[in-house]
């Protein structure tokens, strides 16, 4: 088979399965387009300088030896785990992080560490827009979305404590899935802030991450049919939490419409979900206990290596350290009586619908994006999907994220599956990319 590298995870196992291939050909394939779209892409901060996987891999573990890519705040044992920050250069892990040897365990095989933003925060990496490179991607899981997107590798690992997996994923035009907080053992994965982070994944089909998750990396139980259309969906357009652009919010109106017409019952009314203060005291609770948390977790950096820290991060931790305990309580106890007034609203509706994003990626590599759309969701610790919906006439994709209750992983990726098969929200092959120049410098 030609062009093995367009293929998601579950695809290339059924071509190992029917010998069509072999897994030297499928990482064949993956190495050949990392030559041809790395040097304009750049998703990558560290490649695995070892050879591929034998094809006794093929025959060991679920994965049968398939490339992963891991955002460079995991820890990769022989792999450097800088985290995005002058701080950790340099920096060699000496275990693997508790999700990469599950995934090791499964039969995955690492082809390298991924670009993140400084210490998983909003100042950027090299990494570009696949679909027009001067487009952010994203970020923090910039290097991740960028390499799936570009047909690098089938799979990558994410985190998100803001919107650092879901905003990646909608604006390079892949499936970002957001796991419950607390589901995942983080031990490994560099914290931020420890109420909110999650870990995340990147892939081309919903499907794939159906058969990761289902087959031993945890956070859903597995059971009943892989898709379910959703009897009731809640619709929050996006514009309580902050700005939406005109495009995202026809595209939002459009699938509303497309669900009511397939017998879906839409419920709009997204100020009894939020209550006092509504979306912005959401956002702003969001906003708030990461910096608190953020600041104590950043606290040796912070004293050790200030002028290393870029001036957005040292401002997050300056903030944070101005946040008393009293006001964190605040927090904790605002958190806790949005949480349950979210899952008393989801009792009757299967999964929120909801903008992955602002609209498509800004321009510009300076910069990667508001994260306010996912800033709720993620306060709430709610597993998030974001499949691309369409593609505005740029050729950028826009985003559209599915919520569900916390710990109900595995009936929000039934209604994603349903949603990317039945709504055509489908991840597109990988653009081309033309050679670079030659310097003549």
């Amino acid at each position: 088979m030609s062009a093995l590298h367009t293929l998601g995870l579950t695809a290339m196992l059924e071509a190992l399965e029917r010998g069509e291939c072999t897994l030297a050909d499928i990482w064949r394939s993956c190495r050949a387009q990392i030559a041809h779209a790395e040097p304009q892409v750049r998703a990558w901060q560290q490649l695995w300088e070892g050879k591929a996987p034998d094809e006794d891999a093929a025959q060991a573990g679920l994965l049968r030896g398939l490339p992963l890519g891991v955002k460079d705040t995991i820890d990769v044992r022989g792999l450097r785990a800088e985290r995005g920050s002058a701080v950790w250069q340099g920096r060699m892990p000496g275990a693997d992080a508790a999700c990469i040897s599950l995934l090791k365990r499964l039969g995955a095989r690492v082809m390298g560490k991924t670009v993140t933003t400084e210490f998983a925060y909003f100042t950027p990496g090299a990494t570009a827009n696949p679909h027009r490179l001067t487009h952010t991607p994203g970020g923090s899981s910039s290097g991740s979305a960028a390499a799936v997107a570009a047909g690098m590798v089938p799979l990558a690992l994410g985190s998100q404590t803001a919107a650092s997996v879901i905003r990646p994923a909608a604006y390079c035009g892949v499936v970002g899935y957001v796991a419950s907080v607390g589901s995942h053992a983080l031990r490994g994965v560099m914290p931020l802030a420890h109420s909110l982070d999650a870990l995340g994944l990147l892939a081309r089909d919903v499907a794939d991450l159906q058969y990761l998750v289902q087959g031993g990396l945890g956070g859903a139980v597995a059971s009943g049919p892989p898709w379910r259309q959703p009897r009731a969906v809640l619709a929050i357009d996006g514009t309580a939490f902050g700005e939406v652009e005109p495009q995202m919010l026809a595209l939002h109106e459009q699938a509303v419409a497309e669900l009511a017409r397939r017998g879906v019952q839409v419920t709009r009314d997204a100020g009894a979900l939020l209550g006092e203060g509504g979306g912005p005291a959401w956002v702003e609770g969001h906003r708030q206990t990461m910096a608190y948390e953020a600041a104590r977790t950043l606290a040796f950096e912070y004293d050790a290596h200030r002028e290393a820290l870029s001036p957005a991060l040292r401002a997050l931790i300056e903030e944070g350290m101005a946040i008393g305990d009293q006001r964190y309580a605040e927090l904790c106890d605002a958190r806790e009586a949005a949480r349950a007034r979210f899952a008393g609203h989801m009792r009757d509706h299967d999964a929120v619908l909801a903008p992955a994003a602002p609209g498509p990626a800004p321009e510009g590599l300076h910069a990667t994006g508001r994260p306010d759309q996912s800033r709720p969701w993620q306060w709430l610790g709610a597993p998030q999907v974001t499949l691309p919906a369409a593609w505005n006439g740029d050729g950028l994709p826009l985003g559209l994220q599915w919520i569900g209750t916390h710990r109900g992983d595995q009936a929000l990726l039934q209604v994603a599956h349903w949603a990317q098969n039945a709504l055509g929200w489908r991840v597109r092959p990988p653009p081309t990319f033309a050679p670079l120049a030659p310097s003549h410098a």
